[in-house]
């Protein structure tokens, strides 16, 4: 059969979550407006006749500016390095400048199964005189050919997961995503990325979960703010992913959450924050 690793690249925002929760069928990374949604490399596994793509969903590329920063672009080299195939996104609504032409012409020249693809197909595109694949993860456009091009690509080889599994990552860190991913949407822009969300206690019963989770923000204001009038806003927060992980383990969810400031978390040891 046929079984490798992608990587998936580009800028924050051209898609590349989107496209892999596509692809693969499930959720497995946080969809969002905003920029660097994705901090880790997150797997995403999809299964089809004959083969098994490992994808590996990664930050945005930037530059890098505190150590959280630093370890997101380490990712990003790590998966980089260990590919069978790389798929680079650009934002096809947007004009490329001559950084990421650079980026994409020096892919070119380190990369030999490099695919391009010029994403958002379903919403008007930029003459970019690059030759792409237009995909789009909203439409599914192309996505089947896009398939069929990386399994050509892929090294005969046994199958690394069950074929049942369609991520690496554990519940807990799905969880905790799940719960990220409802503050970047919801919250003033300045709040998102000086959040995380750190997963305390996670234990399973035959038909309860029990989570306990601390979302620490950088400053006092918006402690007030992640917690709304009243606990109004913590309570939609503890709603959804209730309803997440319920959906998710068919099981009942008992789910506490507390709301901690760490100023400058970011520039400290990434791995107490579960990076």
């Amino acid at each position: 059969m046929k079984c490798g690793y992608v990587a998936v690249l580009g800028r924050p925002n051209a898609g590349k979550s989107s496209l892999v929760n596509f692809l693969v069928g499930e959720e497995v990374a946080i969809v969002s407006h905003r920029k660097q949604t994705t901090r880790n490399s997150i797997l995403g596994i999809k299964n089809g006749a004959g083969y098994q793509i490992i994808f590996v969903d990664t930050p945005g590329i930037h530059h890098s500016k505190n150590k959280l920063d630093k370890f997101m672009m380490k990712n990003v080299r790590s998966a980089l390095a260990g590919a069978d195939v790389v798929l680079y996104l650009f934002d096809g609504t947007k004009e490329l400048d001559e950084e990421e032409l650079q980026y994409i012409e020096m892919l070119k020249s380190k990369t030999e199964n490099l695919i391009l693809l010029q994403t958002k197909a379903d919403k008007t595109q930029l003459d970019h005189k690059i030759d792409a694949m237009q995909v789009s993860a909203e439409n599914g456009k192309n996505v089947d050919i896009l398939l069929n091009e990386i399994v050509k690509l892929l090294p005969e080889n046994n199958a690394v997961y069950d074929e049942d599994y369609y991520t690496d990552k554990s519940i807990s860190f799905l969880v905790a995503e799940k719960i990220r991913g409802i503050l970047l949407n919801n919250l003033d822009k300045e709040i998102p990325h000086g959040v995380a969300v750190v997963i305390n206690s996670f234990n399973e019963t035959y038909d309860k979960v029990f989570i306990e989770a601390d979302i620490v923000c950088e400053r006092e204001q918006h402690k007030g703010i992640i917690i709304g009038k009243a606990g109004s806003f913590l309570k939609k927060v503890g709603q959804e992913t209730r309803v997440y992980v319920e959906d998710l383990l068919e099981k009942q969810c008992i789910l506490k959450l507390f709301v901690k400031v760490e100023k400058d978390w970011r520039d400290k040891n990434t791995q107490d924050f579960g990076y």
